[in-house]
């Protein structure tokens, strides 16, 4: 079995104690990426070789002097959204094409002090405008268990990484399900934390109020090391919460080891019985309840109501396209961007004008201008307030769902995925995508997906949501779940 293929848990142990040599695991990534990353279109940022086993090694070589580092020379992929200092940061797109960061976001400062070594940065949907991966500037990533279908966005990169061995840990950000539905497309585990949780500091905004940063991997255990090595309170980060979770690796492992025993879990009915599921997808989350029922699980139903249901995903869009006008203010080619000199007499806001037609693409300077609509005097409170409303709304039915249950099972996508071009032009359907993973950002609760099963040939996900603050035991019900289905450290070898 390749090295590339062991679970980030097993090779670090393997690593320190001399059973693989350090040349041994990052030739074997690089192999991968060298041969696939041509097709899947993973990585837009690769560091060269050398840098990174000379990193490895020296990652090690702390481990095994002063003890700890919990990530000791495990490679790592990072969103290109998330500050590396060093290297690119693009956003996917054009509009960033030559900016390099001059900082490590917190996230990345906590996974190299855990031991961790950054091997590139990956692809992405546009300033993570986008739920297929289809919008970047760079070309479409892939999916790697059949590249003619989309691998799910916006962190589409990390998720492709990892499903084809081209990495062993993953990050990504999650403003609406860009961690969950890549996840959920590639078989690999996904998590978007309690809002406030992980720190912002260091990546490049799209919806302040409702995007995480959260970590990826190919089972729940490296997936809960990755989170318990980034969490915690910021003083850099105004949303940051004065908390750090303790445990949490221990709590994907009584779930690998004892099951789901004391957890309460309800498939949330609203999705079961929508029309725009698809009934492939009702069946992995009813075969994942009972894989969490046979785990020792109390397993039962529960609804939101018709309203939240119907309306969450407008509300969203409404609230995340209005803070997306204010974010991407910045970029006009004078305080970011490519800086090109104004022509002769030629006015500012035409130069403004110019510059972001030129450099953006279709989609982000679609959600710009409606959500600077959106928040235009006479449409704000008719749509921007209303949705505040709605999003309270559907925070206080979610919290009160979660006094009675530890667990809510939903889907994570609401069919296979599209095959490239088959969605990307359509806004609506793109959108509809987001159908059951945006009420987790509207609530600030964390979620996460895992594999359940396979479709077409390819694996694919549900979600489960906990309470604020609750990863222990979503972590605890994601090890139940992977024990229980068997679907855990998958990689895809894409033919060709």
């Amino acid at each position: 079995m390749g090295v590339y293929r062991l679970p980030g848990w097993l090779l670090r142990e393997k690593l320190l104690e001399g059973e693989i040599d350090p040349g041994e695991y990052v030739a074997s990534v690089y192999e991968r990426i060298e041969r696939l990353n041509g097709r899947l279109n993973a990585y837009i940022t690769v560091r060269p070789r050398e840098e990174v086993e000379r990193e490895v090694r020296s990652r090690l070589e702390e481990a095994k002097s002063r003890g700890g580092l919990p990530l000791a020379g495990l490679l790592v992929a990072v969103k290109d959204n998330i500050h590396v200092s060093g290297l690119p940061v693009t956003c996917g797109s054009r509009m960033l094409e030559k900016y390099i960061a001059v900082y490590d976001a917190t996230v990345v400062e906590r996974l190299r002090g855990a031991g961790a070594v950054v091997v590139g940065k990956t692809n992405m949907d546009e300033f993570a405008m986008g739920s297929t991966g289809e919008t970047s500037a760079y070309g479409p990533a892939r999916n790697p268990w059949n590249p003619d279908r989309v691998p799910g966005g916006s962190s589409s990169g990390t998720a492709v990484a990892l499903a084809a061995g081209m990495a062993t840990l993953g990050l990504g950000s999650d403003t609406g399900g860009s961690i969950r539905m890549p996840a959920a497309w590639t078989g690999v585990y996904g998590l978007k934390p309690t809002y406030g949780l992980v720190s912002r500091y260091g990546l490049v905004s799209y919806a302040d109020s409702l995007e995480q940063i959260g970590p990826m991997a190919r089972n729940t255990r490296d997936l809960a090391a990755v989170l318990e090595a980034i969490a915690g309170f910021d003083p850099r980060d105004s949303t940051s919460l004065r908390t750090r979770p303790q445990g949490l690796v221990e709590a994907a492992e009584r779930g690998l080891r004892e099951g789901a025993h004391g957890l309460r879990v309800a498939v949330l009915q609203e999705f079961m019985e929508h029309p725009g599921v698809d009934e492939r997808v009702k069946g992995l989350v009813e075969r994942a309840a009972g894989l969490l029922r046979d785990a020792g699980a109390v397993v039962g139903e529960a609804r939101l109501g018709r309203e939240v249901a119907e309306y969450s995903l407008p509300a969203y869009y409404v609230i995340a396209m209005a803070e997306a006008s204010s974010n991407l203010a910045r970029y006009d080619g004078v305080r970011y961007g490519p800086r090109e000199p104004p022509r002769p007499w030629e006015g500012w806001n035409t130069y403004y004008s110019r510059i972001r037609a030129r450099y953006l693409g279709a989609e982000v300077k679609l959600r710009i201008m409606l959500g600077s609509w959106m928040l235009s005097a006479g449409y704000r409170d008719q749509y921007y307030i209303r949705a505040l409303r709605l999003r309270r709304l559907v925070r206080d039915r979610l919290l009160r769902l979660l006094e009675d249950n530890d667990i809510l099972l939903a889907p994570a996508v609401i069919a296979p995925p599209p095959r490239l071009g088959e969605v990307a032009d359509d806004p609506e359907k793109m959108y509809a995508l987001d159908l059951a993973t945006v009420v987790a950002n509207l609530s600030g609760v964390p979620a996460a997906a895992a594999p359940a099963g396979w479709v077409e040939g390819v694996p694919l996900g549900v979600q489960l949501i906990a309470k604020p603050l609750a990863e222990d035991k979503l972590l605890q019900a994601l090890g139940a779940l992977e024990a229980a289905s068997g679907l855990h450290d998958l990689v895809a070898e894409p033919a060709g």
